[in-house]
């Protein structure tokens, strides 16, 4: 007899999908357990935080209303207060229960702020905060507690305090920390701006230049008064004093935060990293130069110093113990930091120079730098005839000592080489013709620079001048040019554009035919008529429009010192102005207001 069995067991596709139901299931099953689990928790918790408020606020209610008050708070008490709470454990959790307790002014009867209600204090606006440390959450529980006969407590003063940002508009939920330290029991409040940037803290016992107040909101600059100091003996805006019956009115000012990036870089816009920068902001928070804002930063490896979430301000920089000196700026000399804004400020850097003059030259109108100006800087004693371009930039070399070798202008005291005929080691330091034997001079010497690169081959080249201007009748200097965009061809030529020219005048023009190259040498011809005088050049300059931008400024450095400078600025549709016996001592800056016509 043959038996058939019929039966079949599950292929591999139906066992993979049954499993795949069964893990489906299990994760919803999971998750209601898991939602059950923590709606049961969230239950729990809000009981606890219920039961504990009850008890609490019962207690407070209990207490005679003359000490209803919290530890470091006004009114004072003995209630448990923000720094000084009081801990409880339920379940294996830790829950803080802390007041706040502030006075009400009810204008019922007045109010103390517009001077017809002496007795401010009416009644008391508990508010008792629950938090959970396990999870951070708080609730909170207010009501007001009010005396049972007619107010016959001393009414002490008023604190009204006013928050506003950088455009004067209120700024709701500030924080405001109020403490007095010298009271005994002391104050220690925390309360919170209104929707108007106020807050009116009535009932504040009698004290003198004693209530330091701080505000402070998230993503905000703070504000603050300031007790007097050996540092700050005449703060602005001293801590505030209460008088019985007085209202005590201060403003804050806070807004949102900034960040400002200082560049240090050099003429072709390269980054000069190690370089000392001192930061001054322009508020005052004591008489007569007490500043908010004064601090010392080091530029970094990308030649930058960075200040992240620093408040409005105008903020000037000042180089600090360097061997450079500014040869501008953009913006010029200072900038206007606005709230909730990242902005950065360059400072283009050069070679520094024992006197220097830096010009800027704004219309008289709207304040703003104007570019393309021409200043012309002259002198007779010591004879100085210079001219640069405002917006441009300049190329100067005041030491040669480091001797030749050098292919591309890194080093500022070397050069690419000479013809054997040149002195550049003798102090003071200078370019001369060298000592061939005793007394004697060689009557002819060249120098050739390093490459100067301009950081871009849409360069304009303005004019070259070197100091001094004037020599003895019977020596002479002279220059030639190249330019290229290769760093290889030198073709050196004067003012006319061929190799037979030189620039023999300090302040000629640069020929046009050297524009829109990127590379730049000079090479100096120094000779002589007399063995006996020597030609000497103490520094060689060309200016340049391109690379980093210097707004409405121009640099004249390594000039001598003297009374008897005269700048002449003049421009197109302005009028010209010429400033006589200018002083230049050190590093002078000169700003000139022009007129249009």
């Amino acid at each position: 007899m043959i038996f058939q069995n019929n039966q079949k067991g599950f292929t591999l596709v139906e066992s993979l999908i049954g499993i795949g139901i069964f893990v489906m299931l299990t994760g919803v099953v999971y998750q209601v357990i898991t939602l059950i689990y923590k709606e049961a928790e969230l239950n729990w918790d809000n009981t606890t935080v219920s039961f504990l408020a009850s008890q609490y606020l019962e207690s407070a209610r209990n207490i005679p209303y003359s000490e209803i008050g919290t530890i470091e708070g006004n009114p004072h008490g003995n209630l448990p207060d923000l720094p000084n709470p009081s801990n409880t454990t339920v379940g294996g959790i830790i829950y803080q229960a802390y007041f706040e307790i502030s006075y009400v002014d009810d204008p019922a009867d007045g109010i103390i702020l517009l001077g017809n209600d002496f007795a401010s204090n009416d009644y008391k606006q508990v508010k008792l905060t629950i938090k959970n440390t396990a999870t951070n959450t708080t609730s909170d529980f207010v009501t007001n507690i009010v005396p049972t006969g007619l107010e016959n407590l001393t009414g002490g003063g008023a604190l009204s305090i006013s928050v506003i940002d950088a455009v004067g508009q209120p700024v709701p939920n500030a924080t405001v920390n109020i403490v007095n330290n010298s009271l005994n029991p002391s104050i220690n409040l925390t309360r919170t701006s209104d929707s108007n940037g106020k807050l009116v803290e009535v009932g504040l016992p009698n004290n003198a230049n004693s209530y330091h107040i701080v505000v402070t909101k998230s993503g905000y600059s703070s504000d603050q008064t300031y007790n007097t100091t050996i540092e700050n003996p005449n703060p602005i805006k001293g801590d505030a004093t209460i008088s019985d019956g007085q209202v005590t009115q201060v403003s804050f000012g806070i807004d949102k935060i900034s960040n400002l990036t200082f560049n240090t870089l050099n003429q072709t816009c390269g980054t000069i990293s190690s370089v000392g920068i001192g930061v001054k902001g322009a508020k005052l928070i004591g008489i007569p130069d007490i500043l908010k804002y004064n601090n010392s930063y080091t530029s970094n490896g990308s030649g930058q110093v960075v200040l992240n979430n620093i408040e409005w301000d105008n903020y000037t920089p000042a180089l600090v113990s360097s061997n450079y000196m500014i040869y501008g700026s953009s913006p010029i000399q200072q900038i206007n930091l606005l709230p909730d804004t990242t902005q950065s400020f360059n400072l283009i850097l050069g070679a520094n120079t024992t006197n220097s003059l830096l010009v800027i030259v704004k219309d008289s109108s709207t304040g703003n730098p104007i570019e393309g100006v021409n200043v012309a800087l002259t002198n007779t004693n010591p004879i100085v005839n210079s001219s640069a371009i405002t917006g441009g930039s300049l190329w100067s070399q005041q030491f040669w000592d480091g001797g030749g070798g050098q292919e591309n202008w890194e080093n500022i005291t070397k050069y690419f080489g000479d013809n054997g005929g040149i002195n550049t080691t003798d102090i003071p330091l200078a370019m001369r013709l060298i000592n061939s034997n005793g007394n004697t001079l060689v009557t002819l010497g060249s120098l050739e620079s390093s490459t100067f690169n301009t950081g871009s081959e849409n360069t304009t080249y303005t004019n070259l001048t070197w100091q001094p201007a004037s020599q003895d009748p019977a020596v002479d200097v002279r220059f030639q040019i190249a330019t290229n965009n290769d760093n290889i061809t030198w073709n050196f030529t004067g003012p006319d554009g061929t190799s037979n020219s030189y620039y023999t005048t300090s302040g000629t023009t640069i020929n046009s035919e050297n524009n829109n190259k990127r590379y730049i040498r000079y090479k100096a011809y120094l000779s002589t008529n007399d063995t006996t005088k020597n030609p000497t050049v103490t520094s060689v300059n060309i200016n340049y429009v391109s690379g980093c931008f210097t707004p409405g400024q121009v640099i004249f450095p390594g000039l001598s010192a003297s009374n008897s400078y005269q700048i002449e600025v003049s421009n197109p549709g302005y009028l010209t102005t010429t400033i006589s016996n200018l002083n230049v001592s050190g590093y002078q800056v000169l700003e000139v207001l022009s007129t249009t016509n």
